[in-house]
């Protein structure tokens, strides 16, 4: 069941860190000195996760090229919103740290989903 719902999922996910991306945030979060990277990383590593089990499951595409595409798509969407906030809002500024904390979480996502390969493998 969930399987079939993974592409409306991913692009519902994808809509609203777009949209948390674009918009002004209340900062009432914990102020922990850098811990929006954090969140940074979280928010994309549960990113790279729903693409490439849409990328696997609903395109049906090979695991080494779902975890590609997957990954790859992870980091542009995360330069991308970057760039839209400093082109687009008054609030939000362009961070080479979000970036670098978005494809953090990226790449750990990747080295999970290889893990997790491997282990199916075996």
């Amino acid at each position: 069941m969930l399987k079939k719902q993974l592409l409306i999922i991913s692009n519902l996910y994808s809509f609203a860190l777009t949209t948390l991306s674009l918009v002004k945030v209340n900062d009432k979060l914990p102020s922990i000195e850098n811990s929006d990277k954090v969140y940074h990383a979280i928010a994309y590593f549960i990113f790279m996760i729903l693409w490439y089990y849409t990328f696997y499951f609903k395109f049906k595409l090979k695991k080494n090229k779902a975890l590609l595409l997957a990954f790859i798509a992870s980091v542009s969407f995360g330069i991308l919103m970057e760039i839209l906030q400093g082109v687009l809002t008054k609030t939000r500024q362009s961070d080479v740290n979000d970036v670098i904390a978005n494809t953090i979480g990226v790449i750990l996502a990747l080295l999970m989903l290889i893990l997790l390969k491997k282990r199916d493998v075996k």
